[in-house]
């Protein structure tokens, strides 16, 4: 059991990348938080895992709202009293044009994706410093290298955003023990790439050299390594998760 005695939080858990991650860490020995703002979304999730006889609880969070941001932290802190693995999953999409952007669409999304992820690993880290230990996993996007694909400049400034706020706290908390990672997926078989208009999609998978979009589930796979001890000496990284698309870059 990788994770055995890890108390692991997984934002955006309800569906997708995030609900396969909890699923797998939870498999792995994990006891699993599922924080997203979709509540009824993350208590499916909670309960698919509980049927399998292991360790889960739903936690409502809006990453968006900074005080919820750290009511969520001291709640999880003085209820577990440790936090070992956080993956910051959850996010916010956008497909409005680079010419139409408003500035509440763009603030939306990186309050989300951005602000969001950033204030609740500076919530959380002062534990983790406290413990000497810690596992952090940000999700960033193809996006973030490629630009958006539907014109999402705000997504894909978030998401390149991301690496560097993954490797700034890599550099801050390495001495303390602290292991802070990424992974950049290209294309996933998740509601939000099947949401794209079908011309895109059909666009999108001619260029994955393996030939179709990842499942949610090879992803967890790269999450579970990432969060255990297995993966002690590495920090700073953005894993690509991609089929290939970026072998060349």
């Amino acid at each position: 059991m990788r994770l055995k005695d890890k108390v692991c939080i997984v934002t955006g858990a309800a569906t997708g990348i995030g609900k396969a991650t909890a699923i797998k860490l939870a498999e792995h020995g994990g006891t699993v938080v599922v924080a997203d703002i979709d509540v009824d979304g993350a208590e499916q999730t909670v309960e698919e895992i509980k049927q399998k006889d292991l360790k889960a609880f739903v936690e409502e969070l809006d990453l968006s709202d900074l005080t919820g941001i750290k009511e969520f932290a001291a709640k999880m802190i003085s209820r577990f009293k440790k936090v070992d693995v956080l993956v910051n999953n959850a996010g916010r999409f956008s497909t409005m044009p680079l010419m139409e952007m408003t500035e509440n669409e763009w603030d939306a999304v990186m309050d989300v994706n951005l602000k969001g992820t950033f204030f609740l690993c500076k919530e959380l880290l002062p534990e983790m410093i406290k413990q000497h230990y810690g596992k952090i996993i940000n999700l960033s996007s193809l996006a973030a290298k490629r630009g958006g694909v539907t014109s999402g400049i705000n997504y894909a400034a978030s998401k390149a955003g991301i690496i560097s706020v993954t490797k700034c706290l890599a550099k801050y908390s390495a001495p303390m023990g602290i292991n802070v990672n990424g992974i950049l997926p290209a294309f996933c078989d998740t509601k939000m790439f099947n949401s794209l208009p079908q011309k895109k999609i059909n666009s999108a998978i001619k260029g994955i050299p393996v030939g179709r979009p990842a499942r949610p589930e090879e992803l967890a796979n790269t999450i579970l390594f990432l969060s255990s001890d297995e993966s002690s000496y590495i920090t700073g990284e953005v894993i690509n998760v991609d089929g290939g698309v970026l072998m060349d870059s």
